[in-house]
């Protein structure tokens, strides 16, 4: 007997006129996506799309932003900025490390 498909269990379909707002902007598409996790993670969808069309032509030309419903952009817009409050260079945190670390003891 196949399995029957009921219609409360279908995944709602996007509404294609919802109002989107960027909420994020960098010429780094990796930290896009970085950030696109975050959002997700939070339970906040998000999409993510060149900022012109060359960016399909060329990659990493051009940067990337994310959009969010209008609905979800005020929290989208507090997390990225907990998040670029946090941000540190991989520099500074080996920095840290080396700092951290108790000296030789020579004797």
């Amino acid at each position: 007997m196949a399995p029957s498909l009921d219609s409360s269990a279908k995944q709602p379909l996007p509404n294609p006129n919802e109002n989107l707002v960027k909420v994020f902007e960098s010429e780094e598409e990796t930290e896009a996506l970085v950030v696109k996790g975050l959002l997700e993670s939070a339970g906040i969808e998000s999409d993510v799309a060149p900022l012109s069309l060359t960016q399909y032509a060329f990659p990493n030309i051009g940067g990337t932003v994310i959009l969010v419903r209008e609905e979800d952009a005020e929290g989208a817009r507090r997390l990225i900025a907990d998040y670029q409050e946090g941000q540190f260079d991989a520099d500074d945190e080996e920095a840290e490390e080396a700092a951290s670390e108790e000296p030789p003891v020579t004797g």
